[in-house]
């Protein structure tokens, strides 16, 4: 009952990443039906183009072997050689055949899913080998699916290959009176007629068979609300945590910036809502920013000026500007030198003016 409602709560489509794990496991879309016609289409190019260039390669280095076979020695030597020739003339006659198998067989899958490598699928498993699991697995949702698609797949193909062959069947009375070329000819046309019916009807279902496993592919894969919040905090890092790490580096800036405010040569306000602390020494390309805030760190910048005897000169407009548009540690921008030098000016002034 818990699995039901664990599968009743996945209402959410896979993530990329879900999927990615899934094919790096090797669980794959995989249509037996894809494979099929693809190995249907590898016979079929055989029977047509091959079969002809097979036979002739085949048969004429045989018949030369039948007909030098009173000059070989019955011994070990001989028939060692014997069996080496056939070997050979085998191996160089099937070798195309077997590579366009192995193409077909490699295309099959690569339509379906990217090549992927995984040593997951031969780990041997409880479930694969016990008797409770197997007894499931046979009587499965997926069992009696397959077998209705078999029961199906050969009514569907016994009907395709019988309206071929049917227009075929008065011309097959006269094939006994044929030559042997004749009837290799008659059977492979009728052997091509075949296979081209058979693989219009797999063609169709191998394309239905192809959507019904990717939706069950993604249906396994789906996730719950809860899988999708776990799968971002993994990804993305605990939110929770994340903002205690982001307030933890404001509190220490603020901190920094709040030391540094002693050294300022000028704090200019606005007067409560805006604060900007400004330092200047002889040698400087022009005045800098050492710390800025508004509402309560503007109250704080102000609070530890005083106690440092920081001037404080108030200038809402030139207070407004910079907060909004120089960072912290760097020069202020061009267009404010005229206003900042003139307030640094007043305030060194003043200075001056104390210490006469």
């Amino acid at each position: 009952m818990a699995e039901e409602g664990d599968d009743e709560d996945k209402t959410e489509e896979p993530s990329q990443k879900r999927l990615d794990e899934a094919l790096q496991r090797g669980d794959v879309v995989k249509s037996q039906e894809v494979a099929t016609f693809f190995g249907l289409g590898a016979v079929t190019v055989m029977v047509a183009w091959l079969s002809s260039s097979v036979s002739r390669n085949l048969f004429g280095p045989l018949q030369n072997m039948l007909d030098h076979i009173a000059d070989v020695s019955i011994d070990h030597a001989g028939l060692t050689g014997v069996y080496l020739e056939a070997a050979k003339v085998l191996g160089v006659v099937l070798i195309l055949p077997l590579l366009l198998f192995a193409l077909a067989g490699i295309a099959g899958n690569m339509v379906q899913h990217r090549i992927v490598f995984s040593l997951d699928p031969l780990i041997p498993k409880f479930s694969k080998v016990s008797p409770l699991a197997g007894f499931k697995r046979l009587f499965s949702m997926d069992s009696l699916v397959n077998l209705g698609k078999g029961i199906v797949k050969i009514f569907i193909v016994g009907i395709a290959m019988w309206m071929a062959v049917s227009p075929e069947l008065k011309r097959l009375d006269g094939i006994v009176a044929s030559e042997p070329l004749g009837v290799l000819a008659i059977t492979q046309r009728l052997a091509i007629k075949l296979m081209t019916a058979v693989m219009i009807v797999m063609a169709l279902m191998a394309g239905v068979d192809y959507i019904y496993q990717r939706q069950r592919w993604l249906g396994r894969l789906r996730m719950s609300r809860h899988d999708m919040k776990e799968e971002f905090k993994q990804q993305e890092g605990n939110p929770e945590i994340k903002q205690k790490l982001r307030q933890m580096r404001q509190a220490r800036s603020r901190k920094r910036m709040m030391a540094a405010v002693p050294s300022a040569t000028v704090i200019v306000t606005n007067p409560t809502h805006y604060a900007v602390a400004l330092k200047y020494e002889a040698g400087m390309v022009a005045p800098k920013c050492i710390a800025k805030g508004i509402d309560s760190i503007a109250l704080k910048i102000r609070e530890v000026g005083e106690k440092a005897e920081v001037p404080i000169v108030e200038n809402p407009p030139l207070a407004r500007a910079l907060h909004a548009t120089v960072e912290i540690d760097a020069d202020i921008p061009e267009e404010h030198y005229k206003a900042v030098a003139e307030v640094v000016g007043y305030v060194l002034k003043l200075k001056n003016r104390r210490r006469r």
